[in-house]
């Protein structure tokens, strides 16, 4: 091979080498340009603190004071509409209702709450198909005023059957389940500055209910006494199971979590008149009786009917039997009789 061969081939190689090497360093020694965004630094200026929501308020929302709070608040964001910390008086929006929903940090309009003796309060203060019923109480069947507007109660029905055979019956059954109690008196609020409780004395309890429910309570007044029993918190969460066991959960097709979050917990404080329980005198004292007495004669001399359920009385005795067996065959007669 002569001399001017050698010197190309050896040329051609290093180039060769050089293009490779050029490659590598731009695929995979250089790295990328990183692109920096330039944070531009604006100035915003503070204004005064506006009442924001702490927590989603729903329509018909009770304001607490945990419900809001005062933050601060950009200057040139701040609405007529808002409430002012210089400007508001905080205790006095106590016990307000939420006339439209407020989602979570969102500043609290005026037009939002209702306050009480507006025209139209406790309307806002309903769900979307609710009514409100008042109930008569006593310090005795309203829990010695231990009831407060936004906790849950149960009523309870007391009333005495009469009868022409014995005593009258005495009985009590819970008619009515998990009702949200609206207002206490004219009272729907019951704390105080510092968000403490305060027990008042009052004589209605104003309730939740659906337009079925309310024509019971209306007829359950006027048999007997109706007693408010008050609820745990922690019940709600055992209705909602009650619920489902019992089949009564038809969730709609389609819905995503939040949807069926929210729908199982409208069912959690729905109120429920159904799987009354009861007790009677029977129950509480050997000396009452325990059934229904029996029914008086109808007018024109036909006779009422009789109830299902037997008069009260000692049970009768049951007759001696003789068990008689005839090979493999056993019957069993009874001792008296055919």
């Amino acid at each position: 091979m002569d001399k001017k061969k050698i010197i190309l081939l050896v040329g051609a190689l290093v180039i060769a080498l050089g293009t490779a090497f050029l490659a590598r360093s731009l695929f995979v020694g250089a790295s990328a340009p990183q692109a920096v965004a330039n944070v531009a630094e604006v100035d915003v200026e503070e204004g005064d603190r506006v009442l924001v929501a702490n927590r989603a308020l729903p329509v018909g929302t009770i304001i607490t004071p945990d419900a809001f709070s005062f933050q601060p608040w950009p200057k040139e964001l701040i609405q007529q509409a808002y409430f002012l910390e210089e400007t508001t008086n905080g205790e006095a929006l106590l016990g307000t209702v939420v006339r439209n929903p407020i989602t979570a940090g969102q500043p609290v309009t005026q037009g939002s709450l209702v306050k009480p003796g507006d025209r139209g309060f406790l309307a806002a203060a309903l769900g979307a198909g609710m009514r409100a019923v008042t109930v008569p109480v006593s310090e005795r069947t309203g829990v010695a005023g231990f009831v407060f507007p936004g906790d849950r109660i149960d009523l309870v029905l007391t009333q005495s059957v009469k009868g022409e055979d014995g005593p009258d019956l005495k009985a009590s059954e819970t008619i009515i389940r998990n009702l949200r109690v609206l207002a206490t008196g004219q009272r729907t609020n019951s704390q105080d500055s510092e968000g403490n409780q305060v027990v008042s004395k009052f004589n209605t309890v104003t309730v939740e209910v659906t337009p079925k429910i309310g024509e019971k309570i209306a007829v359950a007044q006027t048999i007997g006494v109706l007693s408010l029993s008050l609820r745990s918190i922690a019940d709600n969460e055992a209705e909602l199971e009650r619920a489902i066991a019992a089949g009564e959960l038809d969730l709609p097709d389609g819905a995503d979590p939040e949807e069926e979050e929210k729908f199982l917990r409208n069912v959690a404080v729905r109120p429920v008149d159904t799987d009354a329980t009861f007790v009677t005198g029977g129950d509480v004292s050997r000396f009452q009786r325990r059934n229904l007495p029996s029914a008086k004669p109808a007018r024109g001399g036909a006779k009422a009917p009789v109830s299902s359920i037997p008069a009260a009385g000692p049970p009768p005795k049951p007759k001696p039997t003789v068990r008689v067996s005839r090979g493999k065959a056993v019957t069993t007669v009874t001792v008296g009789g055919n």
